[in-house]
């Protein structure tokens, strides 16, 4: 029967050594990537104004307004 002593059993719990760590470390990695990826994309891409007359989610969907200033 091998014998183990405490530097293998040390070594062989190492951070570095932990599968589940590695794939959080691709996950999140891929992630920010995903991320400065959509950054460039959008910033590429102009955002075209649309032009309408009522209000979205009872927001006004222009900044003019049909009314006066307010008092």
């Amino acid at each position: 029967m091998p014998r183990h002593d405490a530097r293998d059993l040390s070594s062989a719990s190492s951070w570095y050594r932990q599968p589940v760590l590695w794939l959080g470390v691709v996950v999140f990695a891929a992630s920010m990537a995903g991320c400065v990826w959509l950054i460039v994309v959008s910033s590429r891409h102009a955002d075209i104004p649309v032009d309408t007359s009522h209000t979205v989610f009872g927001v006004p969907s222009s900044s003019h307004s049909s009314n006066g200033p307010p008092p």
